[in-house]
């Protein structure tokens, strides 16, 4: 008996940077180790905000990669703002912005273009596929976003085809930090709604990546919600090389809202009035890093002491997290990101090395770290907790004593994942 042949239709796919490519990626990539044959349907000439090619080398030469064209607006907008569409196109809103362009294109954005940009990609991808999978003998697709309207795609086939739908949401729909920021009328927020509630309602399965979308969910639907959350490629084996100095190290963007003025306040005190600590403390940030970031670090004396790294290859990324002393995992301070699981904190998790991660109240993240014995959990307004973690960590720093975590972590390795996730292709059974 030969492989389950499976369509996956995503938008990120190599050569996409950033973490919204490599859930599907490391999925592909083991799938075939349990007799699935992946079919991967992608864009074939995106707008893809970050281009990592070092991830094209991780597609298996087997997979069957099928490139569809499309058509994204961003292309066309991006004549008027350069900056502002590359911050929409990645999520990242800032709502400060005081400027008329950048209020009318999220007017755009959220009002003509429902669920999102690419939702013109839905009609012809749908065209397509009805025939590829006929002609593929193939009974199962999954979905993955956002972008969420390549759900639509799925709910679309679903209706016209025999076909077995699992919708995997790697983020919340319309409940994510950036919705409100889209100046969306009412008539658009109730097709927003409605277009979520139908998705949820007509899959055969819906995969989420926490337990508080998993709640949120199934208050929307009774088909059944599983939870996979991202993680860790065992075998992206790194060799660790110690910082010679006391680093505190953060992967991914620091835009917005994301800007922990806490942690900048307590590390200038210990800068201030401990000059063992002023003296070995090194700050590294590894992505976009805002201006209104810069600034706050400039204003509490940090800048200097602060190496701004940009972008930076996934392999590179990995090296600066397995060479740290210290991580940090900084979320936006709102009830919206409560369900929000940042993917490098699996990658953290991988480079066993102590973690300080801050966010809102409520967060799934504590429940992860607490279970790995990776690190602690911090609301935005416990500074003297912070501040009494990070000199313990220095002092363990000093005496030589800052030991990698051990606690057990291979329940996220990114191969017993796919296992999970090849369970509810077969069974449909939620987990």
């Amino acid at each position: 008996m030969g492989k389950k042949p499976v369509l996956i239709i995503c938008y990120y796919w190599p050569p996409a940077g950033g973490p919204g490519v490599q859930r599907w990626l490391k999925f592909v990539k083991y799938l075939g180790e349990f007799d699935i044959e992946p079919h991967v349907f992608v864009p074939d000439n995106p707008h893809y905000p970050m281009v990592d090619h070092s991830f094209e080398k991780e597609v298996p030469e087997e997979v069957r990669v099928i490139r569809f064209p499309i058509k994204e607006p961003y292309r066309y907008a991006k004549w008027l703002s350069k900056r502002k569409t590359q911050e929409m196109s990645t999520g990242i809103i800032s709502e400060k912005d005081p400027s008329i362009l950048g209020r009318l294109l999220l007017f755009i954005r959220g009002n003509l273009f429902i669920p999102d940009a690419r939702v013109g990609w839905v009609k012809p991808s749908v065209r397509f596929l009805k025939d590829y999978l006929g002609q593929n003998a193939i009974d199962t697709i999954i979905t993955t976003g956002p972008p969420h309207s390549l759900h639509l795609i799925g709910l679309r086939l679903k209706r016209e085809m025999d076909l077995k739908w699992i919708a995997d949401f790697r983020d919340p729909w319309t409940t994510i930090h950036y919705h409100q920021s889209l100046r969306l009328t009412r008539t658009s927020q109730r097709k927003h709604k409605a277009l979520e509630k139908e998705v949820l309602q007509s899959a055969d399965t819906v995969v989420v990546t926490s337990n508080t979308t998993k709640k949120e969910f199934g208050r929307l639907t009774n088909v059944p919600v599983s939870v996979i959350t991202n993680g860790y490629d065992a075998q992206e084996e790194v060799e660790a090389r110690p910082d010679p100095e006391f680093s505190l190290v953060h992967i991914g963007s620091l835009l917005s809202e994301r800007n922990p003025v806490s942690l900048w306040k307590v590390l200038s005190k210990l800068c201030n009035e401990n000059a063992e600590f002023s003296n070995h403390f090194c700050l590294k940030l590894a992505g976009t890093v805002g201006e209104e970031i810069c600034n706050s670090l400039e204003s509490h004396g940090l800048l200097e002491r602060t190496q701004l790294l940009g972008y930076v290859k996934h392999s590179e990324a990995l090296q600066l997290q397995h060479n740290a002393q210290v991580l940090l995992l900084i979320e936006m301070d709102r009830p919206e990101t409560r369900a929000i699981i940042p993917g490098k904190l699996f990658e953290y998790l991988r480079a066993r090395r102590p973690i300080i991660a801050m966010g809102p109240e409520g967060s799934d993240v504590p429940f992860i770290l607490n279970e790995t014995m990776a690190g602690s959990y911090f609301l935005y307004a416990e500074e003297t907790r912070l501040e009494e973690e990070i000199l313990q960590l220095f002092d363990q720093f000093l005496r030589g004593k800052l030991e990698a975590t051990k606690g057990p972590i291979e329940n996220y390795s990114r191969r017993e994942l796919t296992k999970t996730l090849v369970s509810l292709i077969q069974k449909g059974n939620s987990v």
